[in-house]
């Protein structure tokens, strides 16, 4: 189903960058302000310049953040900053990280991937998609005409064919690497044998590919293409842009890590809250437990690994308190969901917490949780933003597994917005794919 390509990834060049620590960036969607300002001053050729540069009050249709980017890209290429491989290439990234308290290690795979409509169910999302993000990337592919940063998506490897290929290639020292990028670490190796290529993209051929991370990319990319093609009466061959640049993953990869998306609440009315006590008894069995405040995570994750069902914590309702909440009767709450998803995605944390409590029992519309809804990704932090009166309430909710993910887009169905944080995320930078 799914059509792997190698290509010739632009990169920087390590003769002339020696610290490639301090120019690979993070992804477009998780540069803040603040983190924009850090990269600018980390180096002079930091990819942040490319990926998501600064806006500037002079800026107009022809003089932007884009153009800025376009101009500098074209710069460090002529400059040999950036440099091209010679050969196409699958590109292996073992990527070493540290989460709560242990260092893993995960496999990233760049590629190209043609591109396909979602209606093919070649590639299948799971969660849905911004209207601003995508314009935003829409407008980086037609002013650079690169992708900058991959797109995430999971795998299987059941017979372990890929894993193989890939141990395999490892023996060799990598062509280029990363140390210490903010405690992270990169070893990259260009996969420019053929038999190599052909058996990967041979056990990839016959599955489809499930979006983790970068839905707005894959979705900018498809119309991208549709604009691209509408523009190109005469095109009847293969083009460049009709594929995308990603980063493929094994579900089954230990270094997988997919950490959930708390919930917190403010701006609630205080008789809503008053009155949710008694609202939530109607739907759910309710135990009390007080905060070990030097312990939470810990005392969170014991929480809800107790066997009993579908369950989550809530915080902030009771002084000192977490609640914890296993659903009654799961029959009770079906009219809750719009009829038309499906049965695992109403089984979901998220899904339960978003309409059952959100919407139904606070009446939190979506225009309401622009303002009353943040979302963080560390339990003890979620805590502590609640007791310490920054929110009202926090809703402690598991990790979605890779199996719900696919269950999910099998089905056709999408999760609620902030359903997963796939960690860390890959860089931009490190490999970027060019197209014009």
């Amino acid at each position: 189903m799914a059509d792997i390509r190698p290509f010739q990834g632009v990169h920087y060049n390590p003769a002339v960058v020696k610290n490639l620590a301090k120019v690979i960036c993070p992804p477009y969607d998780v540069i803040d302000a603040h983190l924009q300002d850090v990269l600018y001053q980390r180096s002079d050729y930091n990819f942040v310049r490319i990926e998501w540069g600064k806006e500037q009050p002079q800026d107009k249709d022809t003089f932007n953040k884009y153009t800025r980017a376009a101009v500098t890209l074209m710069s460090w290429l002529e400059k040999e900053i950036l440099v091209a491989d010679a050969k196409p290439s699958l590109y292996l990234d073992e990527h070493t990280f540290k989460c709560h308290s242990k260092t893993l290690c995960r496999r990233n795979l760049y590629c190209l991937v043609k591109l396909e409509d979602w209606s093919k169910m070649v590639v299948r999302p799971h969660e849905g998609t911004l209207a601003k993000a995508k314009s935003d990337r829409l407008t980086m592919l037609w002013t650079l005409q690169a992708n900058t940063s991959p797109i995430m998506t999971l795998y299987e490897d059941k017979d372990k064919s890929i894993v193989t290929v890939l141990d395999t290639s490892t023996k060799d020292n990598p062509a280029f690497s990363v140390a210490n990028l903010n405690g992270e670490n990169h070893k990259v190796w260009p996969l420019t044998d053929s038999n190599a290529i052909n058996r990967i993209a041979n056990s990839l051929a016959n599955q489809p590919l499930y979006i983790a991370d970068g839905h707005h990319r894959y979705e900018s990319a498809l119309n991208y293409q549709r604009e691209r093609s509408s523009t190109n009466l005469q095109k009847q061959m293969e083009a460049p842009y009709d594929f995308v640049m990603m980063t493929l993953v094994d579900m089954a990869d230990p270094g997988l890590v997919i950490l959930p998306a708390h919930r917190l609440v403010r701006g609630i009315p205080k008789q809503a809250l008053e009155d949710l006590m008694e609202r939530l008894e109607a739907f759910f069995v309710i135990n009390e437990y007080p905060i070990d405040k030097k312990n939470t995570a810990s005392q969170v994750n014991t929480l809800l690994s107790f066997d009993g069902g579908t369950k989550f914590i809530l915080c902030g309702l009771k002084t000192g308190k977490l609640l914890v909440l296993t659903i009654r009767d799961a029959k009770a709450i079906r009219p809750m969901f719009p009829a038309f998803h499906s049965e695992i995605y109403q089984q979901l944390d998220v899904s339960i917490v978003d309409h059952v409590i959100l919407e139904e029992l606070l009446g939190l519309t979506h225009e309401k949780t622009t303002t009353c809804l943040d979302y963080n990704y560390d339990p003890a932090e979620s805590v502590a933003k609640v007791l310490n009166g920054e929110y009202q309430l926090g809703i402690i909710v598991n990790p979605v597994k890779p199996e719900s993910i696919k269950a999910i887009a099998d089905s056709g169905d999408r999760m609620p917005h902030k359903s997963t944080y796939f960690y860390p995320k890959a860089p931009a930078g490190l490999v970027s794919y060019h197209f014009a």
